[in-house]
């Protein structure tokens, strides 16, 4: 996964309530076997429709989202997630979010912030201004800094920070324990060896 330390962007509005995975990603974009291709389904019904933010101008190279409550409900796509960061998305930040999709959004390196509402209506007037659109994350310091505005602190569990900040998925976060594993499975062999014993079909 691709580190996330300090990152600067624009950052668009989307204020609607209980947008689904299936707005997100729409369901025949879900034909391939690999992940090629994805960053065109994107909200794509929503992109037919003139006038949608990710289409103007001040808002085509955005890499944050500031969105309304229960974004990503619905279905487990993990291709909604996929997507969003083939667009460019670094970070999604919103009152709530689908469960599934959050942690879609964690193992696959998406920053995902849960903020208080009026802190969330605060970034959504920026991201919705032009001329106020650009904001930068710093994940070590769990601080957005939007020019003109207070530093707003967030919370994120230890565990994810880490895997974000390191560029680390779940494979790659298990295999810093490889040696330790290793030993396990020696020891626990040694004190159970049937379960080491070569099966033999009849």
């Amino acid at each position: 996964m691709q580190p996330f330390t300090q990152v600067t962007g624009i950052a668009a509005a989307l204020p609607a309530a209980n947008l689904d995975t299936d707005v997100i990603m729409p369901k025949q974009f879900l034909k391939g076997i690999d992940r090629a291709g994805l960053a065109a389904g994107v909200f794509h019904h929503l992109r037919a429709q003139p006038g949608f933010i990710l289409d103007q101008p001040a808002w085509r190279e955005a890499r944050f989202l500031v969105v309304g409550p229960n974004f990503g409900c619905g279905s487990s796509r993990e291709h909604a997630v996929w997507g969003l960061a083939q667009l460019g998305i670094r970070a999604i930040i919103g009152p709530s979010f689908g469960g599934i999709f959050f942690d879609n959004c964690r193992n696959n390196g998406l920053l995902a912030l849960v903020l208080p509402q009026p802190e969330v209506d605060a970034l959504m007037a920026l991201a919705a201004d032009p001329q106020r659109n650009r904001m930068t994350i710093d994940l070590p310091a769990q601080l957005i800094l939007c020019p003109g505005a207070p530093d707003l602190p967030f919370t994120l569990d230890p565990q994810t920070k880490d895997s974000l900040v390191r560029g680390l998925d779940a494979v790659a976060a298990t295999l810093e324990a490889a040696d330790a594993i290793r030993r396990f499975e020696a020891v626990h062999h040694q004190s159970n060896p049937w379960l080491a014993r070569e099966v033999t079909h009849v």
